[in-house]
């Protein structure tokens, strides 16, 4: 009776993780369409990073002030980890990743960036000297196979040595991004931890600055423009794109994905974050007009029996140390 007990809070608790992290998923991957259009129209990467951050920065103030009008004093007081997440996860990331886009083809970019997976298999590796699971390692080469499927990269593939350069370093800070995230507390009644709603509000603040600083200092090219943007077709606005950045694939996306990861374990967590790519080719098929190729959907179903594959994987390895002690 007491196994049944304790089993069922934990299954609700890793659906939660899993819908919240789905749905960051899912936002994430508007960015791309949404930063191309503007890029496109003239924007330097630096400056369409800059805009998203920046508004995500305060439409995510704005909430957390309406839900808890201390959240700055909160992350006062985490002010390292603060500090760090918005420098890394989120200014690092975004900025390596769409600087990789202005030197390789897209799919080649994310590919780079979706790495970051096995580095986080491998940072927990060493860390705690715990080899992963076989059925771990198995989803994850799987994930990562049908990811090279989804994004059809050896068609026409285009290398930069500095492209490459940009994207291996997004990897890295979208490693940090999930092993961070790890951090927060999942408990709203934890006084002591540090909310979701807090690091993303304070990491965003903290970003924007970042890379606002590099551009204002020359050390990137920081060109912004007015001139209208092409979305779905649509000439619009410049600003429309920008403030759907700044909601969707920023303020929502990174809400949701910290709720996700505090409430998963890292490590299938980021693997959870491959989704990202299926939801960006979706995207790029709704928004873009571009068409799936039949290799892509294969790829799709590969990515998510590569995730099952890990799951069961994570759920083995938890049990395991229970089973020993029975």
């Amino acid at each position: 009776m007491t196994a049944t007990t304790d089993v069922r809070p934990t299954a609700d608790h890793f659906r939660t993780g899993l819908l919240l992290a789905i749905g960051s998923a899912f936002a994430f991957g508007m960015s791309g369409p949404l930063g191309k259009s503007l890029m496109e129209a003239g924007w330097s990467p630096t400056a369409a990073v800059t805009a998203r951050l920046a508004g995500g920065a305060v439409a995510m103030a704005m909430f957390a002030t309406a839900i808890n009008p201390s959240w700055v004093r909160e992350a006062l007081a985490h002010w390292k980890t603060v500090v760090a997440y918005g420098v890394i996860p989120i200014a690092g990331a975004q900025l390596c990743y769409y600087n990789a886009v202005s030197h390789l083809s897209v799919g080649v970019a994310l590919l780079l960036e979706y790495t970051a997976p096995v580095l986080v298999v491998g940072w927990l590796w060493t860390t705690t000297r715990r080899r992963p699971g076989n059925l771990t390692l198995a989803g994850v080469a799987l994930a990562i196979a049908g990811i090279m499927l989804v994004l059809n990269v050896f068609s026409d593939a285009h290398i930069n040595l500095v492209g490459v350069g940009w994207g291996l370093v997004a990897a890295v800070c979208a490693a940090c991004y999930f092993m961070m995230s790890d951090q927060v507390s999942s408990d709203p009644s934890d006084e002591g931890g540090l909310n979701p709603v807090t690091l993303a509000a304070a990491g965003l603040i903290v970003g924007a600055v970042a890379v606002a600083l590099l551009g204002a200092s020359h050390l990137l090219p920081m060109t912004f423009t007015a001139r209208d943007t092409v979305v779905a077709g649509f000439t619009t606005p410049w600003f429309v794109p920008v403030v759907a950045m700044a909601l969707i694939p920023t303020a929502i996306a990174y809400t949701l994905g910290i709720m996700g990861v505090a409430r998963l374990r890292p490590r299938f967590a980021s693997l959870v974050g491959l989704s990202e790519v299926l939801f960006a080719v979706l995207t790029a098929w709704v928004v873009l007009g571009e068409a799936l190729a039949v290799i892509q959907v294969v790829g799709g179903v590969v990515v998510l029996a590569g995730l099952v594959l890990a799951r069961q994987g994570d759920r083995t390895e938890r049990l395991a140390p229970v089973n020993a002690n029975m």
